[in-house]
């Protein structure tokens, strides 16, 4: 039976990967799935409801789950519905992660009053507010480099509850009990009040109550205005331009002069009170409306926010994790028992994981009609997919495994760094306007990602290599000369396209700043990996080194990698200092730290090696 085995593991991994593509059903009555797909426009991309939840939880929190005081689990849908529409509810929801003991004392809150010890409410802070915001303002003072862990945490959490607030004001006043009815009145009223206020600019009688009703609600409406996070008024019906969308407080502003309040604003009122109320039928009516009303005068943005939000639903990265650990741990299992067996299973579902990865980021291009690198969590999606593919073609080629244990361990790695790397908030964010070139992002950015890849996969390789000879007694000398001639082919392939990429790169550089080469940070980290590839291969042809030099200077490879992918970033020089992460330093020197362990490893005398059968001619 065990012959059946590999079409077994393929079978389980597509049923899999189908369950997490089938719709999501809502847990209630209320259709929060149709309200996830309603767009709006923020930062100036148009995205659904969904996406906001899902971006704004991981900025707060790290994470998009939320469990309620009652330990009931909300979808990031039914959060965001609580905050837009039920505000003194979401407030006790623990979702703002603090990680610093200075800044918990500071707001009189105690590790074990909040989620895990390190996520609590805004209702929990809210007294303790104006300080956080006076610290902060102290802080934003000080020069970066030069800030406290207490700075720093001070800081993000002040920008953690602002953002809650400009969720939470974008649809309604918070502090409203009904903003429904406050707006039906405040429609009644407006003739009256716009007249009084005309009669008093002409000396007539007016009504001082009328005058300090529209005073009010105009301050109240600025308030909106200012502090919307979202702009959820599409532009007015002959305005063809998508990204003309409005805050709600803008709306209603306008109301003053229309003498009418914004149709899509009291769509949003009318909402709330049915969220409020309990009344399903009636808020599944409004959401399907909004959604119709938009999809007939911006059809082609609405298909990209259905499609956007069931793209959030499946996550296909989440998916391809977890086949690729899986895949890792049959590729190393097969050294051990029925080889051609597992090995062809891990095979199959590293190949099942890069067709779940490769239809998630070219859904990811559709989205944003670029190419598929546009920002550092981008490359690590297409470094992963690069290496993978690489591997795909080195097991179909050697069918020994390590290609199998490569592309799982660098699938997974690559796809856990873009998961961090999304607690920025949106990854389909608007180009800077220096990148905004979809024929050098296709080109120089594409080539020299997959010259990333390469170097990347060439040092796993050698790793492999190295924890085999060291750890295990199964690097036997055809297995050694098979991962010796991987390596050096894959240096090659790397030398190749990190060269083209960095010299296309310089002609990009000249066409937009006026020079082909400036020895900005970048511009020598790529430089860097050029020349260590081609002193890999110079120190291979020149019998500088063996085998085990070849793995050794490979593993350095990836310290150079890294150091141009993410060190040159955290200097904050230069002219592509892009996406730099205060917290990813510590994890640069950890990972640089563990290569050179590696390599010291590597330089083990061969009579050390559990592997060692008399020194092989090529060790």
């Amino acid at each position: 039976m065990k012959k059946y085995l590999p079409l077994a593991l393929l079978l389980l991994g597509v049923a899999y990967l189908g369950s997490t593509l089938a719709p999501q059903r809502d847990k209630t009555a209320f259709r929060l799935n149709d309200l996830a797909r309603v767009p709006v426009l923020v930062n100036g991309r148009i995205k659904p409801l969904d996406t906001v939840a899902r971006t704004s939880l991981l900025t707060m929190q790290g994470r998009q789950r939320v469990v309620t005081p009652d330990r009931r689990s909300l979808t990031p849908a039914e959060w965001l519905a609580d905050v837009l529409f039920a505000p003194a509810k979401a407030d006790t929801y623990r979702t703002i992660l603090i990680e610093n003991h200075e800044v918990l004392d500071l707001l009189s809150v105690k590790p074990e009053e909040g989620d895990g010890g390190k996520r609590f409410s805004y209702a929990q802070l809210r007294e303790k507010l104006p300080e956080i915001d006076k610290q902060a303002r102290l802080a934003d003072g000080v020069e970066p480099q030069l800030r406290t862990p207490f700075q720093k945490q001070v800081i993000t959490v002040r920008d953690r509850v602002v953002l809650y607030l400009q969720v939470k004001t974008s649809v309604q006043m918070p502090d409203s009990p009904d903003f429904l009815t406050e707006l039906q009145q405040f429609e009644k009223a407006l003739p009256t009040g716009i007249s009084s206020i005309l009669a008093k600019q002409k000396g007539q009688p007016y009504s001082e109550e009328a005058v300090k009703v529209m005073k009010e609600m105009a301050d109240r409406f600025t308030y909106m205005e200012q502090l919307a996070y979202l702009r959820m008024v599409p532009p007015a019906a002959d305005d063809t331009d998508a990204t003309h969308w409005r805050p709600a407080g803008t709306a209603l502003l306008d109301a003053f002069g229309s003498a009418k309040v914004n149709e899509t604003v009291m769509d949003y009122a009318k909402l709330g009170h049915a969220w409020r109320n309990g009344d399903s039928a009636e808020f599944n009516r409004l959401t399907l409306s909004l959604h119709d009303q938009l999809a007939k005068r911006f059809a082609p943005q609405m298909q990209k926010s259905d499609v956007e939000a069931r793209f959030n639903a499946a996550q296909p990265f989440y998916s391809s994790m977890t086949l690729y650990v899986l895949a890792f741990l049959l590729a190393v299992f097969s050294w051990l028992k029925w080889p051609q067996e597992l090995g062809r299973g891990a095979f199959w579902l590293l190949a099942l994981a890069w067709v779940a990865t490769t239809a998630g980021i070219a859904t990811r291009m559709w989205l944003e009609s670029r190419p598929p690198v546009t920002n550092l969590y981008s490359s690590a999606l297409f470094i992963g997919w690069g290496t993978v593919l690489l591997c795909l073609v080195l097991e179909q080629i050697y069918k020994n495994g390590v290609g199998s244990t490569a592309g799982g361990a660098v699938g997974f790695a690559t796809l856990l760094i873009a998961h961090h790397l999304s607690l920025g908030g949106d990854t389909l964010e608007m180009m800077r306007a220096v990148l905004d070139s979809n024929f050098w992002l296709a080109t120089h950015v594409v080539t020299v990602t997959i010259g990333y890849s390469a170097t990347y996969l060439a040092g796993f390789l050698a790793i492999i290599y190295i924890f085999r000879g060291v750890f295990t007694r199964s690097l036997d000398q055809a297995t050694a000369d098979a991962l010796t001639r991987m390596v050096y082919g894959i240096v090659c392939f790397a030398t190749l396209f990190s060269l083209i990429g960095t010299v296309l790169g310089g002609i990009w550089a000249d066409q937009s700043w006026g020079r082909f080469w400036g020895w900005d940070p970048k511009e020598n980290g790529a430089l860097i990996i050029v020349i260590w590839n081609a002193v890999i291969l110079h120190a291979r042809w020149g019998g500088v080194v063996r085998a085990r030099g070849l793995m050794a200077m490979a593993v350095f490879g990836n310290i150079v990698t890294s150091w141009s992918w993410f060190g040159t970033n955290m200097l904050g020089v230069g002219l592509h200092s892009y996406g730099f992460m205060e917290a990813a330093f510590y994890w640069l020197i950890g990972f640089v730290a563990s290569q050179l362990l590696i390599i010291a490893l590597s330089l083990i005398p061969l009579e050390k090696w559990k592997s060692f059968r008399g020194a092989p001619a090529a060790a």
